[in-house]
C-alpha cells in the first residue's frame, strides 16, 4: 500500500506516510506533496525523501475529515497516489485529485464498573433475543426459498469477469485503468490480445489529458503478466520510460 496510516491513541491526529513508486515518476529526481493540508501553495509543499524504491515522506495530520492531495515531479508533472482512498474531479477539467481518508479517531473513554456490569447485561439480553429472531428469520428463509425453487425456473450461471491490477502495466495508472475496463479491457489477456488502434482510442475518446500516453507496448507487457512471467516483465520494463 502507498498510503500507511497510524492512529495517535491519546490525540485526534493520524500519522500518515506517503509512498510513490519509482515507475510511477517517469524518471523524476524531485518529488512533493501539495494538497488541503498545505493549501495547495508549492512554498508549503511536502518534500518526500528519494530510495530504493521510490519517494516516500510522512506527516500529522488531524483526524475526522477527508484531504485531497497530488504529488508533483521535478516542479512540472502531476500525478495521482495509485491506492488514495478516492478520487476526486478537481476545478482542471479532466483532471483527478487524490483523496486520503481520515474519518476515524482513536479515543480513549473510561467507564465506571457499574455502567459495564449494565451494558454487559443489556448485551446478554440482547444476544439471547438476537438468537431467537435469528432462528425464526432462518425458518422464513428457508421456506421462502422452498417455494422460490419450486416456482421459479432455472436460471443460467453468467461467468463474471475478475479485472487484473492493470496498473502492473507500465504506463498504466488508476484513471487509465478504469478506462480500459470500461473500454472492454479489463485483464491482462484482454489487453494483451488489444489492438494498439482499440488502446488509442479509448485514450483519446477520454480527451486530452490522456491523449499524449503511448500504448505501443502495453499489449506486450500485459502478455507476459497474464501468463505470469514477472521476471521477464520487469526486465522489459526496466527498458522502457514511462511505458513508451
Amino acid at each position: 500500500m502507498s498510503l500507511k496510516k497510524q492512529y495517535s491513541k491519546s490525540k485526534p491526529v493520524c500519522k500518515v506516510t506517503f509512498n510513490l513508486p519509482k515507475e510511477a515518476t517517469n524518471g523524476g529526481k524531485k518529488v512533493v506533496i501539495l494538497g488541503d493540508f498545505n493549501d495547495w501553495n508549492v512554498s508549503k509543499a511536502v518534500k518526500m525523501k528519494a530510495g530504493k524504491n521510490g519517494f516516500s515522506a510522512s506527516i500529522e495530520l488531524k483526524t475526522g475529515k477527508d484531504y485531497e492531495f497530488r504529488y508533483l515531479i521535478d516542479k512540472i508533472n502531476w500525478t495521482n497516489d495509485w491506492d488514495a482512498d478516492a478520487y476526486r474531479p478537481s476545478p482542471y477539467y479532466g483532471i483527478d485529485n487524490s483523496v486520503l481518508f481520515l474519518r476515524t479517531e482513536n479515543k480513549s473513554k473510561k467507564i465506571d464498573k457499574s455502567k459495564k456490569t449494565n451494558v454487559k447485561k443489556s448485551a446478554a439480553k440482547k444476544k439471547v433475543s438476537l438468537k431467537a429472531e435469528t432462528k425464526k428469520a432462518a425458518a422464513k428463509k428457508t421456506s421462502a426459498k422452498k417455494a422460490i425453487i419450486k416456482k421459479a425456473p432455472a436460471k443460467k450461471v453468467t461467468k463474471k469477469v475478475v479485472a487484473d491490477d492493470l496498473k502492473k502495466i507500465e504506463g498504466v495508472g488508476p484513471k487509465i485503468a478504469g478506462l480500459l475496463a470500461k473500454g472492454g479491457f479489463p485483464t491482462f489477456a484482454a489487453v494483451g490480445k488489444a489492438k494498439k488502434t482499440e488502446l488509442k482510442a479509448i485514450l483519446d475518446a477520454a480527451g486530452k489529458r490522456y491523449q499524449m500516453h503511448d500504448p505501443s507496448t502495453w499489449a506486450k507487457q500485459a502478455k507476459l503478466a497474464a501468463a505470469g512471467k514477472w521476471d521477464q516483465l520487469k526486465k522489459l520494463q526496466d527498458t522502457l520510460k514511462g511505458g513508451k
